[in-house]
């Protein structure tokens, strides 16, 4: 069985990004972006999630994933 890597999304590709934007400001905290995403990161209060390194990190590792799945599995 051979793997034929396809091109992903851009749906796929807009939310890889917006994951590793989020993953990089919160695992090595850039104040800016930080202060951007003081709106959401309350709104994700009220569901129990806390916007910390660790939520950063695992945030880099489903964009690397995101954007792995895009390209193997067709239509995603």
């Amino acid at each position: 069985m051979k793997l034929h890597p396809n091109p992903p999304r851009m749906v796929t590709v807009a939310l890889a990004v917006a994951l590793g934007v989020i993953g990089l400001s919160l695992a090595w905290p850039v104040t800016p972006v930080l202060s951007l995403l003081s709106p959401v990161a309350d709104a994700a209060k009220g569901v129990g999630v806390a916007f910390n390194a660790q939520l950063g990190w695992l945030c880099l590792f489903v964009s690397s994933a995101l954007l792995v799945a895009g390209s193997l599995l067709p239509g995603i």
